[in-house]
């Protein structure tokens, strides 16, 4: 995710960008491997400039957020959205405000109509 993220950010990257933006320590053909995996699955496009690889997103963050999030509730919470916001807010010192926010956020999902209403 922190090399997807990074893309995104950059709009068009070399693995060496890339490396050289990466918070943590990683070997540079290990960024490559991963670039050509998330290739390989659909995430980033690449194009070939002179020797070096050029990649691109496939695919806009809040679409994979939303692929990754859903796999996530599926394999750890059984499926349960209630459960993964009962986890994180029990994780995590939400302020008054972050709270006041996720509520807000809640009630915006409550005012949505449900797919089966048409």
């Amino acid at each position: 995710m922190e090399i997807l993220r990074l893309v995104w950010a950059l709009g068009r990257a070399s693995a060496r960008q890339v490396h050289t933006e990466m918070e943590r320590d990683v070997a540079y053909t290990t960024v490559t491997t991963i670039m050509k995996n998330l290739a390989d699955k659909g995430y980033l496009r690449y194009e070939r400039e002179g020797a070096t690889f050029v990649y691109t997103s496939a695919k806009p963050a809040e679409e994979v957020r939303q692929s990754v999030l859903g796999s996530i509730v599926d394999k750890v919470f059984g499926g349960s959205a209630r459960t993964l916001i009962h986890t994180l807010a029990g994780h995590e010192s939400l302020t008054e405000a972050e709270q006041a926010e996720v509520r807000r956020l809640l009630d915006q999902l409550g005012d949505r109509p449900s797919e089966s209403d048409g």
